[in-house]
């Protein structure tokens, strides 16, 4: 079959592609070409570069119209961000593809009434990523079971893997963080470190991406969540990382409304958007229907990321 992987070049498609490669696929990789994969791999000598400026195509209606004629069997896009872009994908590639799969992010729920969260939940989203997201994958699913047009969309969590910061259990993307876990040195928890975030490998987001185009007809017309078996609260991640130093966490705890003010601008917003979705989805559906089994517990997909870093001297545990 042949694949057109949109975006092809980030952290999701370093696995993937080089693994729909040793299936026996031909792989088209859409992308801007600024970026090499995070991982070598002799797979990507047999993978098809194409280069294109996505929003300027859009513009003026031609990206759809070039997928189309790369005559693909299955498309995986993974940078659809806005809805007007889905449906141009929607409008070109109806009857001439078999499977559209769409990635989206845990972001489409917003604050859960009751978790583990299910796709069924109504979508409650804020802020414009999750808000735009949500769009996007209601689109798509009403495309899909009123007209036939062939959509899954995935929904991944907080990914993480070799070659990227994952998000700390003080809820944003500063490294000292962990530096600070590794030496027992204070670190400041939002709240009382009870909300939750929702880590996955970038290797389970791809198996999950390739499950769902080998699943066509349990597949089409739904949405999955991608994340690891279970969400970790902010206090209990901080106390896993630092046991892995052999320290014992030195946590305080403080009211976000005051902690807001000591952390910079990013820092304070990207830890707000956390603790407010404070995320715990189910993968029962994605288990039950695609065969998706992630290899890595989130504990597992930091671990190796943070090993990443300290062999590449990107943070000090010394």
């Amino acid at each position: 079959m042949r694949y057109i992987i949109i975006g092809g070049s980030g952290h999701v498609g370093t696995y993937m592609i080089p693994q729909l490669v040793r299936l026996g696929h031909e792989v088209v990789n859409v992308s801007r070409g600024t970026r090499e994969p995070y991982r070598p791999d002799p797979a990507w000598k047999e993978v098809r570069h194409l280069t294109a400026d996505r929003t300027s195509e859009e513009a003026e209606g031609t990206f759809g119209r070039k997928i189309a004629g790369l005559q693909p069997d299955v498309v995986i896009d993974m940078i659809c961000f806005k809805p007007e872009s889905a449906r141009q994908m929607v409008e070109t590639l109806h009857g001439e593809v078999q499977h559209y799969i769409s990635c989206g992010t845990i972001w489409v729920h917003g604050p859960s009434a009751s978790v583990p969260t299910t796709e069924e939940a109504p979508r409650r989203p804020f802020g414009e990523y999750g808000i735009l997201k949500a769009e996007i994958e209601s689109y798509l699913i009403d495309r899909a079971r009123r007209a036939g047009f062939p959509a899954t969309v995935l929904h991944p969590g907080h990914i993480v893997g070799p070659g990227w910061t994952p998000l700390n259990p003080a809820g944003h993307f500063n490294p000292q963080v962990f530096s600070r876990l590794a030496k027992g040195k204070e670190i400041v928890i939002p709240n009382l470190g009870l909300e939750t975030v929702h880590h996955v490998h970038a290797e389970d987001v791809s198996q999950a991406f390739i499950k769902a185009s080998q699943c066509w007809s349990t597949a089409v017309g739904n949405s999955f969540h991608v994340v690891s078996p279970v969400a970790l609260t902010l206090r209990g991640y901080a106390e896993a990382v630092a046991s892995w130093f052999g320290k014992e966490t030195n946590m305080r705890f403080e009211p976000f409304e005051t902690l807001k003010d000591k952390l910079s601008e990013q820092e304070a917003r990207s830890t707000w958007d956390h603790i407010a979705h404070s995320p715990n989805c189910s993968i029962d559906k994605a288990r039950r229907l695609i065969g998706y089994e992630p290899r890595y517990s989130s504990l597992e997909a930091v671990k190796e990321s943070l090993d990443w870093m300290i062999k590449h001297n990107l943070i000090d545990v010394t």
